[in-house]
């Protein structure tokens, strides 16, 4: 898929680079992290986040953000070619779903049916600190999970015809719970109009929140991993090639001559050479991209997107909701029905299992003009086509699911 960048690439809004049409939220909560960061970008799918905005990178020279990297620390991607036929998956597409469904565990808290042994409970000292210690049992429980929100398991053809699953989800609880000690133990508060937690890189509570960082990680990898063979080994095909990559980090790099701690949230790296996977929504393509050198790509921090990125809050898509004695009561309605996102997947032959209305392509940028924003940057190797998406049931209640 050629991607040409409708207008400028980016334009700089007092000082920041925008890509994209810019969010005036977002832009507003950047200008804010700029205040006490060396460099701030933001990326073409950009808009509010907690303390942060999502498509934001910002990079500080001798400091770490708990809430710069966000509550689902190391959230990612991954994609895997198959040598599945892709007729054949079309023709049982309903039932591949309903064993994908049956099998895989979506939503808060959930536990994997089939527990997951890896190596990291064992062999990373990072489980020694308190802070993660405690956590240990849960996150075993866990490993394999997807969780809700935005978070899913799909079917893919590319161009070719050949078949792809895609995943996206990332630490789970263990994450979840180890950003929320560390936004507390900094002196920040939860919320989205507030100044981001910064944490010395050389102090002990800088170190300890690294170590633990890196552990989720770790097992935000272990995950997807364990998921996309499951569903290899569930279409009874074999994996011929993988790209794998997250976002919600911290990464030591060089950049401007200076070395950084270069944050991500919600974007994606893209280094020159550097494979990546983005998701689109789940009526739209996603595709495989893979950056290059360029002055645009300098700016970034060697960054792109990392999806789609919202037009509309989830409140506004599915109505308000509360959860009351246990269960999910519809308090107002939203400005998207089930019939409404049932049209557009089925006018794009989309086999769904889960999701609620505000997951719809109605909630979301298209990602063809998203890239397009990017094309001096990336481009594009492969464009998937979604045959079956699977995420969270719709009454699954999240109060952080992005």
């Amino acid at each position: 898929m050629a991607v040409q960048p409708p207008r400028a690439p980016h334009q700089v809004i007092d000082s920041l680079p925008v890509w994209g049409v810019p969010d005036a939220g977002a832009v507003e909560q950047m200008q804010r992290c700029r205040q006490r960061a060396d460099y701030a970008a933001l990326m073409a799918d950009h808009h509010l986040g907690y303390a942060v905005p999502v498509g934001g990178v910002v990079a500080w020279a001798d400091h770490l953000s708990p809430s710069g990297v966000g509550f689902d620390i190391s959230c990612g991607n991954k994609a895997v070619l198959l040598d599945a036929e892709a007729a054949e998956v079309r023709r049982n597409i309903g039932a591949i779903m309903d064993d994908l469904w049956r099998t895989l565990s979506f939503g808060i808290g959930r536990k994997n049916p089939e527990p997951v042994e890896h190596e990291l409970f064992d062999d990373d000292p990072a489980w020694d600190l308190p802070e993660a210690a405690q956590h240990r049992d849960m996150a075993r429980a866990q490993l394999g999970t997807i969780g809700s929100g935005n978070h899913y398991v799909d079917l893919f053809a590319d161009e070719a015809d050949r078949v792809w699953v895609g995943v996206h989800f990332g630490s789970r609880g263990l994450g979840h719970k180890l950003a929320s000690h560390f936004i507390r133990a900094g002196g920040g508060r939860d919320g989205i109009h507030v100044d981001p937690v910064l944490l010395a890189d050389g102090s002990d509570l800088g170190q300890r929140y690294l170590a633990c960082m890196q552990l989720a990680g770790r097992y935000a990898y272990a995950g997807r991993d364990w998921v996309c063979a499951r569903v290899a080994r569930l279409l009874g095909a074999t994996i011929l090639d993988e790209v794998h990559n997250h976002h919600n980090f911290a990464w030591r790099e060089h950049h401007f001559g200076r070395d950084l701690w270069v944050v991500r949230k919600g974007a994606t790296p893209a280094f020159p050479g550097q494979r990546g996977f983005v998701g689109g929504s789940m009526g739209d393509i996603s595709v495989i991209v893979e950056g290059i050198d360029s002055e645009e790509s300098r700016l970034t921090l060697r960054s792109t997107v990392h999806g789609a990125g919202r037009v509309m809050s989830r409140r506004r898509a599915a109505g308000k909701r509360r959860r009351r004695r246990g269960r999910v009561e519809q308090v107002t309605e939203g400005e998207v029905s089930r019939d409404m996102m049932r049209d557009w997947l089925q006018r794009a032959g989309v086999e769904l299992r889960g999701a609620g209305t505000d997951e719809s392509p109605h909630c979301y940028k298209r990602i063809e003009e998203v890239l397009g924003f990017h094309a001096a940057s990336i481009r594009i190797l492969h464009t998937l086509t979604p045959l079956g998406v699977a995420m969270a049931a719709p009454n699954e209640f999240d109060p952080f699911r992005d």
